[in-house]
């Protein structure tokens, strides 16, 4: 059993509200938002982010291992064998790591939606101010930055510096491949940093909106 905790449903219709009165509503926002919130940009998913990153580095250094030693198998036929015996483990690895992110940013996608629709029932100005998080974006964005830069120089560099004759198609290839995962990373979670940002300037920031009746 998944041990994602489950999303919130969407804010009721006006028309089949039931808060007794408007602190009830905004009690249940903040609850609601402050979960949100915790799901989209929280230590854990940045945790999350990095062990799945790793987990794809690791497959495709098993990977790209395995195809410089098929490079040397015309020359020594163990090698062949060899690297097909390290490619398969790393595909195990790489494959769920891919499809494991990729559920990843289908989530936050389904989180922010959440979040636009929940932020727009009201303005908390109190109770907003926990929301913002601004010491944990800057960690997010800085982290990805090192990430996404790291990654790019590797990717740069790599097959700038590789050497005919001395240096495999392979081990461009491998050099390129883990530069590509750091700079998906950053990427990732930049554009989570942002979205947060944007999130706050745009939903709690802004204008509260016209009144509504919070129950019939």
């Amino acid at each position: 059993m998944s041990s994602r905790p489950t999303l919130p449903p969407s804010p009721p219709p006006v028309e089949i509200r039931t808060w007794p009165d408007r602190e009830a509503m905004l009690a249940d926002r903040a609850f609601i938002l402050g979960a949100l919130v915790r799901m989209h940009l929280g230590p854990a998913r940045l945790g999350v982010l990095v062990m799945w990153a790793g987990l794809a580095a690791f497959g495709w250094l098993l990977v790209g291992s395995g195809l410089v030693m098929f490079e040397q198998a015309s020359a020594d036929f163990f090698s062949g064998i060899a690297g097909l015996l390290i490619l398969l483990p790393g595909a195990g690895a790489l494959i769920p790591a891919v499809v494991l992110v990729s559920l990843h940013l289908a989530r936050d996608r389904e989180i922010r939606a959440l979040l636009v629709e929940w932020g727009a029932l009201d303005r908390d100005p109190e109770r907003d101010r926990d929301l913002r998080l601004p010491g944990m974006s800057l960690v997010w964005l800085l982290l990805s930055f090192v990430l996404a830069a790291g990654g790019l120089a590797l990717c740069v560099i790599g097959p700038a510096s590789a050497r005919p004759g001395d240096d495999t198609y392979g081990m461009v290839a491998l050099v390129m491949g883990l530069g590509m995962v750091a700079w998906l990373t950053g990427l990732i979670g930049a554009v989570k940093a942002l979205a947060h940002r944007r999130w706050v300037l745009r939903v709690l920031a802004a204008p509260a909106p016209l009144d509504v009746p919070a129950h019939r």
